[in-house]
């Protein structure tokens, strides 16, 4: 087989004593700074955008704003994604998710360009969206070239884009362990040592570079109040918290529906790919201009762009008392509505926007419908004389966990992103239980997430075990290709029966007069037609060859082969060069032995 070229940089590496794998921490600390100053200019547009909302308080014409902002950000969304090629296949997290699967890490440039204006016009316009999800598939897609740029092999591929996406999450939350998790329980589902250190240099060094430019908190800031009252876990409060992981649990899989049937209906609908975002924004406008009109009191509506301002006030426990000592609540029917609204408006906002192809991320909104739910939950249990020490603020911070990880099926990284996030120690014990139950009872009731919806459309299954990463890091050139003994198909049977006695193969590839692959001759088969040996002189080639086998090429990751050889039960399958020129034969015992050895080799690290 003809081996890949190594790039001059790969070469330059190697002379500089960058032989082994180690070489990947420096490039991790690289991606670490670089993202950590890609996020601050991500950012700051974004912050822009919340102050001239401010400025525009009280003005006259206000209403236009609402309506008409979220319609002229998706206009200008659907444009850039037309004029820089719609690649992947989803929302940011999705197509890198799928990138990891699918293509060996690969994903284009223009990816994460788009991504980054698109979802500043989506965002900033009032679109209902995340700046995590963009930020992340910005990072991914700088790991990944970067590893495409030194000519790393595909087992380091994914390790550098995951460099990115951590550093990116974690840039933005200033959540370095929340954003290291999120990869390898969502992204990469990879948690061996290799992986884990150079994700871990790029998110702590990412983390710092921002945080010493912008200070403490990027886009997140959760105060102190929130921590007043008694917070102490007990076993006499799990009932309470169960029902909130149970309510929870519920809308989450409502939301993933929602996005799914949203994103079902635009994309059966006859609008052009360019239009549907700006559909998708006025719609949201209209609903805008309804809550403007009759409950905000001449404010842009709250679940309006990211969110996080409206996140902070709800997690504040001055929102539900009327006085300082929080003894005395606000009016029940009010606050349980606007909680209530709250989140089924933002839910529906979310499912519209990102639906209707809008750029951004879904983590930011899961985190205000559980805030709202969280609180409103709280609110109740309170005003009940469920314990009453316990602010509602202290259930908004919990249900934000709870909802993340109903809808993105990963309670771990749900449970550290609002650890980290408020930094009190106290909310562990019921942030692991509540999301947990969510989880549980989200996946019961539809089994994919926000992310994974998209690719099971696609046939893209998610492997539940660790080790189904080594298939993914491995590729046909790390296999043992046998010879192809070929045959014509035009040849008879007694010149099979021939070459198996004189050579002792057994599988034959079949060409058609102009050299190009056209089917296998299994051993299976052969030993078939030998049953009735006396019939071998009457047949050709092509009446026993199988057409209907899968092929396999050098791009393909291992635990693609796997489930070809799964599908079709036979021992050896062909593989095939770019240009259909055949190349071998590669058998089921090699890709196993392979596999054993790969995994032995992660043992002993």
């Amino acid at each position: 087989m003809k081996r890949i070229h190594t790039p001059k940089l790969r070469k330059i590496g190697l002379r500089l004593g960058f032989e082994r794998d180690w070489y990947l921490y420096l490039v991790a600390t690289v991606i670490g700074v670089f993202m950590g100053l890609a996020a601050v200019a991500f950012i700051w547009p974004l912050r822009q955008s919340e102050f001239l909302a401010d400025q525009f308080r009280g003005y006259q014409n206000l209403w236009l704003l609402v309506l008409l902002g979220p319609g002229i950000g998706g206009l200008i969304t659907g444009v850039l994604c037309t004029l820089l090629t719609k690649e992947g296949v989803g929302p940011g997290v999705t197509s890198v998710m799928y990138a990891v699967q699918r293509k060996k890490g690969k994903l284009s440039w223009k990816i994460g360009l788009r991504k980054w204006l698109a979802s500043t016009a989506t965002i900033g316009s009032g679109g209902s969206a995340g700046a995590e999800g963009p930020i992340v598939t910005i990072g991914a897609v700088v790991g990944s070239n970067i590893a495409r740029l030194l000519g790393t092999g595909s087992q380091h591929s994914a390790t550098l884009l995951g460099c990115g996406a951590a550093a990116g999450l974690a840039s933005v939350f200033n959540a370095p362990i929340a954003g290291i998790f999120f990869v390898m329980e969502l992204i990469l589902r990879d948690f061996s040592l290799k992986t884990f250190t150079p994700i871990v240099i790029a998110a702590v060094v990412s983390s710092a570079t921002t945080q010493g430019i912008l200070g403490d908190a990027a886009l997140f800031d959760v105060g102190d109040s929130f921590v007043r009252g008694d917070l102490k876990f007990n076993v006499l409060q799990i009932p309470t918290f169960l029902i909130l992981g149970l309510v929870c649990g519920l809308l989450g899989s409502v939301f993933v529906r929602s996005l799914d049937t949203t994103e079902r209906l635009f994309a059966s609908s006859r609008l052009p790919i360019y239009v549907r975002p700006m559909v998708g924004g006025l719609l949201l406008g209209v609903l805008g201009l309804g809550i403007y009109w009759f409950v905000s009191t001449g404010n842009i509506p709250k679940f309006y762009g990211n969110g996080y301002p409206t996140i902070e006030a709800l997690l504040d426990p001055n929102f539900y008392f009327l006085t300082d000592a929080h003894e005395e609540l606000h009016k029940a029917t009010p606050i349980l509505l606007a909680l209530i609204g709250l989140a089924l408006v933002k839910l529906i906002a979310t499912s519209i926007t990102v639906g209707s192809g809008g750029a951004g991320g879904l983590f930011a909104p899961s985190l205000m419908i559980g805030a709202a739910t969280g609180g409103a939950v709280g609110y109740a249990f309170h005003a009940i004389g469920w314990f009453p020490g316990t602010s509602p603020a202290f259930f908004a911070l919990v249900g934000m966990a709870a909802l993340v990880s109903a809808t993105t099926h990963a309670p771990l990284t749900a449970i550290l992103i609002v650890y980290e996030v408020t930094q009190s120690y106290e909310l562990i014990l019921p942030l692991m239980f509540a999301a947990v139950v969510s989880t549980v009872v989200s996946r019961f009731m539809y089994r994919e997430s926000v992310y994974t919806f998209k690719l099971s459309r696609l046939g893209v299954r998610l492997g539940s075990m660790s080790d189904l990463t080594v298939l993914r890091r491995l590729t046909p050139e790390d296999l043992n290709v046998q010879p192809a003994t070929c045959v014509q198909f035009s040849d008879s049977a007694q010149h099979l029966v021939d070459l198996m006695e004189s050579t002792g193969i057994a599988e034959f590839v079949v060409k058609d007069d102009h050299g190009k692959y056209c089917g296998m001759v299994t051993s299976e088969d052969l030993r078939s037609a030998l049953v009735y040996r006396e019939s071998i002189p009457l047949l050709q080639v092509s009446e026993l060859q199988r057409s209907d086998l899968p092929t396999i090429t050098n791009e393909e990751t291992l635990d693609i082969v796997l489930d070809k050889f799964t599908k079709s039960d036979v021992q050896s399958l062909v593989i095939l060069s770019d240009r259909g020129e055949i190349m071998g034969l590669i058998s089921r015992s090699s890709l196993m032995s392979r596999y054993q050895i790969a995994l032995d080799e992660d043992t002993n690290q």
